[in-house]
């Protein structure tokens, strides 16, 4: 019989349960530090799995152990709570529990990436940190002038120089005024933090195919490819498209019971949060784009309103990506012009040198207009089929249920 160790892991202390022939035996606890979780290593056998949960230094935990028995295994909080539900709750049985479920081969594992993906992951959540906290900052800035009835700023940018120009002349009092100075530093600040991630994040994605081959899609931009490449990882591990939209979240709540129809109701919400967000984004970036994705955002719109409408297209974006990195193909209906500007411009903010000479590269020709316009009318020749292709739908005919009572028509 295999050995199963299971620890309820916090901050300072893990409890550890030994699953051992259908029995459970508790084992007291384990300091979360790297010295006593390697002594508590070399207690262990190359036979032996250790099962912990998702949380914050649950990876630590991996690395530490990972020499010293045949498996870490990450649980996932959420389902392991759905499954074993229980009344009375203490670190014991929550470690016991771990182990039971994993010796009866019912435990929920959570993907663990490697360390160039977990590396990638990390700086796209600083990424997102340093953007949030400079919105915060921007917001408290303009709070300050609503407060004191200043009129919006004339200017597109409030903290370009311009904008940064117009609010000096601006008279609030003097306790307000050093506010605002201050703010404008910690922007400043950010600022250069943001520049440098910005060049670490290049620099890992210039010489990955999976990244250039998002870039193809119209809307999506280098953070949203790292993002989402560091996100999605190894995507064989999602059978269809499907699993890949609920592994973020996009895909609708379903509740159906007996001979009831099923009801459809908003998106999970559950998964990888930021790779939700940054879909959506792009969505939105897509939605005013000439291309397909732009038509089928309309049609959605004139039915359901923007906001659902933007939500259907990050799922069709993240259909779309499934597709590209498991067949590794290009998205076709790519503007050859517009990606070779995106790739050189990856390439300058990684730090590479400028290319200099009478020869001219191949993202020259996003600045001729003629070449540029000539693609965006490709592009709207996509959307126009588009619309052309979805006119001849038609609603689907009524059908009986087994009680006999007629099921509304659905689109």
């Amino acid at each position: 019989m295999r050995r199963v160790i299971g620890i309820d892991i916090h901050r300072i202390f893990g409890e550890v349960v030994f699953g051992e022939d259908g029995r459970l035996r508790p084992a007291g606890r384990v300091d979360m530090t790297r010295s006593a979780l390697e002594n508590f290593g070399r207690s262990l056998t190359k036979e032996d799995e250790v099962v912990v949960e998702a949380t914050g230094n649950a990876m630590a935990v991996v690395r530490v152990l990972t020499p010293y028995v045949a498996r870490v295994i990450v649980a996932n909080p959420t389902q392991v709570k759905a499954i074993a539900y229980a009344r009375i709750k203490t670190d014991k049985i929550d470690a016991g529990v771990l182990a039971a479920l994993r010796a009866a081969d019912f435990l929920p594992e959570v993907w663990l990436p490697d360390a160039n993906t977990e590396r990638v992951r990390r700086l796209v959540a600083r990424r997102n940190q340093v953007v949030r906290h400079r919105t915060r900052i921007k917001n408290e800035v303009h709070a300050i002038l609503h407060a004191h009835l200043i009129p919006p700023c004339p200017h597109a940018d409030l903290f370009g120089r311009l904008g940064r120009a117009w609010l000096g002349r601006q008279i609030v009092p003097a306790d307000e005024t050093a506010a605002i100075a201050r703010h404008l530093r910690e922007l400043d600040r950010l600022g250069e933090d943001l520049a440098v991630l910005d060049r670490e994040i290049a620099q890992g994605a210039v010489d990955d195919p999976a990244v250039k081959r998002l870039l193809t899609v119209s809307g999506i931009n280098l953070t949203a490819a790292v993002g989402l490449v560091a996100a999605i990882g190894d995507v064989s591990r999602f059978a269809s498209p499907q699993k890949l939209a609920s592994y973020v979240g996009l895909n609708p709540r379903v509740r159906q019971s007996g001979l009831g129809l099923a009801q459809y109701g908003r998106i999970s919400k559950q998964g990888r949060a930021h790779a939700r967000a940054m879909l959506v984004e792009a969505a939105w970036t897509a939605a005013k784009t000439p291309g397909p994705l732009r038509a089928f955002f309309l049609r959605i719109r004139a039915r359901r309103g923007h906001q659902v409408a933007a939500v259907a297209v990050a799922r069709k974006l993240a259909v779309v990506c499934w597709h590209l990195l498991s067949k590794n193909a290009d998205y076709h209906w790519a503007r050859p012009a517009l990606l070779a500007h995106k790739v050189r411009a990856m390439e300058l903010q990684a730090g590479l040198p400028e290319k200099k000479g009478n020869k001219r590269g191949p993202a020259y020709a996003y600045n001729v207009k003629e070449l540029r316009d000539r693609e965006i009318e490709v592009a709207r020749h996509a959307e126009r089929a588009y619309e052309r292709f979805v006119t001849g739908w038609q609603p689907r005919g009524t059908r009986t249920r087994r009680t006999g009572a007629a099921i509304e028509e659905r689109r």
